[in-house]
């Protein structure tokens, strides 16, 4: 196991997981929420294939890094990531950032700047931002999510087994992934801390990405579903593509939020033809 230290405080040490394959300029790829970095599994072999070096790391709180009992907002997720990149010394980096993991990926370009970072990947990402507010009024009531910390406070594992299904688009009449990759998914989900569960809900629905948006200077690729539920397309990614004036935008029809596993070959195919580009 690799893991790389990100805090350093002799009373306080957080460590975080990764994994780390192949050569080639690095590709960091960063998990969305509840999952852990074992969701990119159908993409390590093209980007190591392509070329590449393929890192993916757990975020603190989740998979296998370190349940700190706090932390759990995005200068200290920027913060992290700055770190784990100083740590392994990298360069010329892409990062790749889905769903709750492009919030990661704008703010610590704002935070810590474009140095390091050639390319960037926002997949399913919840920026610019999710909440309704009176400048913001197509956004997501805060009821909504108020009540998924309920229920995730009341049963964790019943909540993540049902929000699993949104996730892939599975319904009574669409089933784009296998029971046992729903399970399989599952569990991915439980490795995660309770408390930075809860904790998440709060940085992604009410961090205001719109201020970090200018400090995407770098090539990007924005690739979102038009059947996401938990995402919506037209809160998110369609007002991103337009205030990054760098991006790319790729909208896969009738994709739901989970499209590394339902669309992965064609995923894979638009990430290895924007890494080689």
């Amino acid at each position: 196991m690799a893991y790389v230290t990100v805090e350093k405080d002799a009373s306080k040490q957080v460590r975080l997981y990764y994994e780390d394959f192949g050569q080639g300029k690095p590709v960091v790829m960063i998990h969305g929420w509840p999952m852990n970095h074992e969701m990119w599994e159908y993409q390590q072999a093209a980007i190591v294939g392509s070329g590449h070096r393929y890192i993916a790391y757990d975020r603190r709180g989740f998979g296998k890094s370190d349940k700190p009992w706090d932390g759990y907002n995005y200068d200290q997720f920027a913060s992290d990531l700055h770190a784990l990149i100083n740590e392994l010394d990298l360069h010329d980096v892409t990062l790749v950032g889905f769903s709750m993991g492009g919030g990661e990926v704008v703010r610590y370009l704002n935070n810590h700047g474009p140095d390091r970072i050639e390319k960037v990947v926002l997949i399913s990402s919840v920026v610019p931002y999710l909440l309704q507010t009176p400048d913001n009024e197509e956004g997501v009531p805060k009821s909504e999510f108020d009540g998924m910390v309920e229920s995730i406070k009341k049963d964790r594992p019943a909540f993540l087994k049902d929000f699993g299904k949104q996730f892939y688009g599975v319904n009574a009449v669409k089933k784009p992934v296998s029971a046992e990759l729903l399970e399989w998914s599952h569990l991915c989900t439980l490795y995660a801390s309770p408390k930075g569960t809860v904790d998440c809900v709060r940085a992604f629905s009410e961090t205001d990405f719109r201020k970090d948006l200018p400090a995407v200077t770098v090539p990007t690729l924005i690739i979102h579903g038009d059947a996401d539920k938990i995402v919506p397309i037209n809160i998110s990614s369609d007002i991103s593509s337009k205030l990054i004036a760098t991006s790319q935008y790729i909208v896969y029809e009738g994709a739901p939020h989970g499209l590394f596993i339902t669309d992965s070959e064609k995923l894979n195919q638009d990430l290895v033809q924007f890494l080689s580009r």
